[in-house]
């Protein structure tokens, strides 16, 4: 007979090993869990998604999109201190689909019963939460260098103004870093797979909660990954006042601090953890305290400064009959202007295409960046204005308010114009633009070529009826050479206050029906 004597399992003691070797296998752990992450189907989707979405941006201003379209963009004439703001919006979505799964993947020995396994390996349970946080780190990376492509093709491209912000540019890659962490702690926190997804909805409510009841202060606002701040047009770099610096530096200790609590969740008790909590702590309110504060009195009295007097920062250059007058980072932009000037100018008569203007930026900065870009006419005869954005429509919206000047005199006066002078203003802005008839819809408040309409111009804009749209459209159908002769013929008649639409299609050959409605003033229709 033969007797068995079993012994108890013993756990086996984790035996020392060299710093060497421990770090070289948290490595290859870590990119272990990296190819297992990337084969999420919701990871892999959302950066699919992320890096079409970046590429389509980009090539979107490319010439050989320009000729599908027709038109270049306001993407073609970028500025930079918005451009790196605009890799930021997408990031929150890669960070939320890698909070799931980071969660899920720390989960998954839980959720296939080979923890009790775990015990018998060398390698510390805080360092396998180490390598799982680091495993996030190449979509992190890989999301930065998505940024400094998209970033990089904006700075090159000709039309681009300003200066971006390398604090900027890093909120994106660490917005997914934090996210990623925060999933590995929420795991050793909470080891349950349903917690991940139902804590990323009960912290959209919460933000959303704690924004209402914070009356969406400064502070409170700079407490999310992500501050969107949007409306203005273009601020000059040195007014955008974000602290952009102190608040990649709440990120980068928000994300240390995290995977702190996370090593020290799983065993981790080492005096550098230590140390480096405290570090992490520490950067993360200094991050706090630095972003916290409003604008100053001098960013607000600089930014009144330029709005309320933006000749005071201008330099003027003079092209034939007209001043440009740009703000210092905007002066390479005056040839683009000066090109819709000289188009508007060769369609008018003599004395009033040589006539002397001044074209002058202008910016709206008093409101900050999520401020109302409108700006109130000007009452200097001959002054122009132009905003600090161009390209797409901004183009005959200015060509638009420069022939309302032209025939008006000044922006207040061209403001008021609602009579048949409308549609000289109209083939003065329009006549010679590559496509008149897209410009005209562009122009349009409803995108539209019949009816009444309110055109847009940088200020003030003008009101269109539907037998001056008649009127316009069948000017713009003609050869631009023939309708030409007829505008400069009568010139003086055509640009006098008062005159009625159908006087004005009389002159220019258009057939004046229907217009029976509008023989005396339109502005009273």
């Amino acid at each position: 007979m033969t007797t068995t004597v079993t012994t108890p399992a013993t756990a086996v003691t984790p035996a020392p090993v060299a710093g060497g070797p421990r770090a070289r296998a948290v490595l290859a752990l870590a990119l272990f869990e990296a190819r297992e992450l990337l084969q999420q189907a919701v990871v892999l989707l959302f950066f699919v998604v992320y890096t079409a979405s970046a590429a389509w941006q980009m090539f979107s201003g490319h010439p050989g999109w320009h000729e599908l379209t027709g038109r270049e963009g306001m993407a073609d004439y970028p500025a930079l201190q918005d451009a790196d703001r605009a890799t930021q919006g997408s990031a929150v979505l890669l960070g939320v689909a890698l909070f799931v799964c980071a969660n899920r993947a720390v989960l998954r020995s839980r959720r296939r019963g080979t923890d009790q396994h775990f015990d018998t390996l060398v390698m510390e349970p805080w360092r396998r939460t180490l390598a799982h946080a680091l495993s996030v780190l190449p979509f992190a990376l890989f999301t930065g260098l998505v940024v400094a492509v998209r970033f990089g093709w904006a700075a090159l491209r000709p039309g681009a103004v300003g200066h971006g912000s390398f604090f900027e540019l890093a909120v994106a890659p660490l917005t997914v870093l934090l996210c990623g962490v925060a999933g590995v702690l929420l795991a050793r926190l909470i080891p349950s797979s349903f917690a991940a997804p139902l804590l990323a909805v009960a912290a959209y409510v919460a933000v959303l909660d704690f924004l209402v009841l914070a009356d969406d202060a400064h502070w409170s606002r700079w407490l999310s990954p992500v501050v969107t701040e949007t409306g203005a047009d273009p601020l000059p770099s040195d007014l955008v006042g974000r602290p952009a610096a102190w608040h990649a530096l709440y990120l980068t200790g928000l994300t240390a601090l995290l995977l702190c609590a996370a090593l020290l969740r799983a065993g981790g008790r080492s005096v550098r953890i230590r140390v480096a909590t405290a570090v992490a702590l520490a950067a993360t309110a200094a991050g706090v305290a630095g972003q916290s504060p409003g604008p100053s009195a001098a960013l607000q009295a600089a930014r009144t400064k330029v709005s309320a007097h933006p000749e005071s920062v201008e330099s003027c250059t003079v092209r034939g009959a007209t001043t440009y007058c740009a703000l210092p980072e905007w002066t390479g932009r005056t040839a683009d202007w000066a090109k819709a000037v000289d188009r508007v100018r060769s369609l008018a008569r003599g004395d009033a295409a040589a006539r002397p203007l001044t074209v002058r930026q202008r910016v709206e900065a008093r409101y900050g960046l999520d401020g109302d870009a409108s700006y109130d006419p000007l009452g200097t005869p001959g002054a122009v204005t132009v905003g600090t954005r161009w390209g797409g429509n901004r183009v005959p919206e200015f060509s638009a308010g420069l022939a309302a000047v032209l025939v008006a005199g000044d922006e207040e006066a061209a403001g008021r114009v609602c009579d048949g002078r409308v549609v000289t203003i109209m083939w003065l802005a329009l006549g010679a633009d590559p496509d008149p008839l897209r410009s005209l819809r562009a122009v349009r408040l409803d995108d539209s070529t019949e009816g009444g309409a309110y055109v847009l111009t940088p200020t003030t804009g003008l009101l269109m009826s539907a037998g001056q749209t008649k009127v316009v459209t069948e000017l713009l159908h003609r050869p631009r050479a023939e309708v030409t002769a007829r505008v400069r013929a009568h010139w003086t008649e055509l640009t006098t206050p008062g005159v009625d639409t159908a006087r004005v299609a009389r002159l220019l050959s258009v057939p004046a029906t229907g217009l029976g409605g509008e023989a005396g003033n339109s502005c009273h229709e």
